[in-house]
């Protein structure tokens, strides 16, 4: 078969790749696409992959070609997202259903072979179907939708009268989305992009602030009834938005980071003073799995890509390559601030 296969730093190549055979429990997936997550972008760039060479890529969908002794529920011809993570099984923390938390896990696209390809394996029980009217390019975008989720059930507030999503990326988009399905009563989408505060208002968001705008907290405030909000998210892993997200959480609020930071964090005085006298819960989130395994952020996903109440929309994707253009499509990323959404291998 093809693959995008990264044989050293800046070194990835449109190149020959042993297929692979299904084992015991596991289905032959031909893929139909694959995005590029921000995680694989240093390890092309950055020398940051753990072997070479190595076929990344870990958000995929694609169709069962071929299923391995033993595994039931699914045939040939099903559509499939795959869930990339692998956990042991074994540890404590997955005996509790805290898979994102597994010390010992294996990874598809990082720590074994990934799905910037045109075949990848994986355990039947991380092939997630769906129907096959979702476009392949929407549900090679679970990982997202589950990520954004997964926060969600950790922040423990989903119908809070007030819900503020500090980042209006492709996740911050899904949270969103996600806090109205479950219940939030008005939510607000942080941004300082308009095409993306324009997205938020298209997907439903209730309101939308511009954080270029120096008085957006204080009008805010006044959206909330001079309360605060209830739940919030911070989807941007960025310095400004940790920031913004304490100074709108409410007294006793519930405040989720679910974005990555990739620069150091510092937190000032006032920001401390804000979470100690609002008495304001904070949570981290990581990754998208709960029990039973992969869990119901992957199984709600299908459900609500499928029906419609999840949309996805055409600007999420900033870009689609064929495989053969891998290297181009990476050098996308050398230039600051160029990608605004998700760049996408069509494959199948």
């Amino acid at each position: 078969m093809k693959a995008a296969v990264l044989f050293g730093n800046e070194d990835i190549r449109y190149s020959d790749w042993d297929k692979p055979s299904p084992g015991p429990g596991e289905v032959l997936v031909r893929v139909l696409a694959s995005g590029i997550c921000g995680s694989d972008v240093p390890r092309v760039l950055a020398n940051g992959a753990h072997f070479y060479p190595v076929v990344l890529g870990h958000e995929f969908a694609g169709v069962i070609e071929e299923t391995g002794e033993g595994v039931g529920g699914l045939k040939p011809g099903d559509h499939v997202s795959g869930a990339p993570l692998r956990p042991c099984m074994k540890c404590p923390d997955c005996a509790r259903g805290n898979y994102s938390l597994c010390k010992h896990y294996s990874f598809i696209g990082s720590r074994e072979q990934g799905s910037f390809a045109q075949y990848v394996v994986l355990p039947a029980v991380n092939a997630v179907k769906y129907s096959p009217s979702v476009p392949a390019e929407q549900a090679a975008m679970f990982e997202p939708s589950t990520v954004a989720l997964h926060g969600i059930f950790l922040n423990g507030s989903p119908t809070a009268e007030y819900t503020a999503i500090c980042g209006g990326g492709t996740i911050g988009m899904f949270t969103m989305q996600w806090s109205k399905i479950l219940g939030a009563r008005r939510t607000a989408v942080f941004d300082i992009l308009p095409e993306r505060l324009e997205l938020a208002k298209r997907l439903g968001a209730d309101a939308v602030f511009d954080c270029r705008d120096p008085g957006f907290a204080d009008a805010a405030r006044e959206y909330t009834g001079g309360e605060g909000f209830g739940a919030v998210y911070e989807t941007a892993g960025q310095p400004a938005t940790m920031k913004t997200a304490f100074e709108l959480a409410a007294n006793r609020a519930s405040v989720c980071f679910i974005g990555t930071p990739h620069t150091d964090v510092s937190f000032t005085p006032r920001m401390w003073e804000n979470l100690n006298r609002k008495e304001f819960r904070l949570t981290g989130s990581w990754m998208s799995y709960s029990a039973p395994f992969p869990g119901k952020e992957w199984q709600l996903t299908a459900e609500c890509f499928s029906d419609g109440r999840l949309r996805f929309d055409d600007s999420f994707i900033f870009a689609k390559f064929p495989l053969e253009k891998c290297a181009e499509a990476f050098e996308l990323f050398k230039t600051p601030g160029k990608v605004r959404g998700k760049v996408m291998f069509m494959i199948g």
